[in-house]
């Protein structure tokens, strides 16, 4: 059992289940919870960090997107060229 620090719902966690640095939510409020403690589990807020990770690497998807859409229109160019010699 453990204690939301949100909320201060108890939670059921088996500690065999769970390792040190695992995220959960917590069914009360919905926050997002660190495991920071094995015996007895014990939780945290999880930071954003993990959040911001995702949108840097969906900004870089995004970016990669574009080069490829350039490459393609470079393509049709070059087809073009083709067709007028």
């Amino acid at each position: 059992m453990a204690i939301c620090p949100e909320c201060d719902a108890e939670i059921e966690v088996d500690e065999y289940d769970v390792d040190k640095g695992d995220l959960l939510s917590c069914p009360e409020c919905g926050s997002n919870l660190e495991v920071t403690g094995i015996a007895p589990v014990e939780l945290d807020v999880a930071g954003d960090e993990d959040d911001e990770d995702d949108d840097d690497e969906d900004e870089d998807e995004k970016e990669s997107g574009e080069d490829e859409l350039d490459i393609e229109e470079d393509d049709e160019t070059e087809e073009e060229e083709d067709w007028d010699e």
